[in-house]
């Protein structure tokens, strides 16, 4: 049974039946219905935090989906996870992935950002300045792009920017 038949909550009900709706009256292929319901049963499973159930929907639905558009947002949740598992390095992978095949994902960005920043502050407590200023130099390009994609949003990124002399 699919993981959407089987979920109890309310939000997850009603986006399962929008997008059933929506599979049935837009024209896609058999193997475009199959990848979007792993991706589906994917994004279910991480909002329940069963990250190794999300992952195995979210690489099936990979070697379905043929739309880079669609695989960019496959790809950026996988990094979501990785994130969430402390794995920044296979993270930033994945979102590098995911940004080779959309580049106005800003949630992409601002993820890398973060990584970025935390290793910077990682570097600080280990006492390395001058690894600590490349990676918060890095985190800085990336909010960068992200502000530029969404200049209203990422107001805290934007604040450290100006802080720190990196807004330009």
């Amino acid at each position: 049974m699919s993981r959407s038949r089987i979920n109890g909550n309310f939000i997850d009900k009603t986006f399962s039946i929008v997008a059933n709706i929506l599979l049935r009256i837009i024209p896609t292929t058999s193997g475009e219905k199959e990848a979007f319901t792993y991706y589906r049963d994917g994004m279910s499973a991480q909002s329940e935090g069963n990250y190794a159930e999300a992952l195995q929907n979210y690489y099936e639905a990979m070697r379905l989906e043929i739309d880079p558009y669609d695989r960019s947002y496959i790809l950026y949740n996988i990094g979501l996870i990785h994130t969430s598992n402390g794995e920044h390095t296979k993270a930033l992978e994945y979102y590098f992935r995911a940004l080779e095949r959309n580049p106005f994902l800003p949630q992409a960005f601002n993820n890398m950002a973060v990584i970025c920043h935390y290793r910077g502050e990682q570097a600080i407590r280990q006492g390395d300045s001058e690894i600590a200023e490349a990676w918060f130099d890095q985190a800085a390009e990336y909010w960068k792009q992200a502000i530029a994609l969404t200049p209203g949003n990422y107001i805290e990124a934007q604040n450290w920017l100006k802080i720190t002399g990196r807004f330009e």
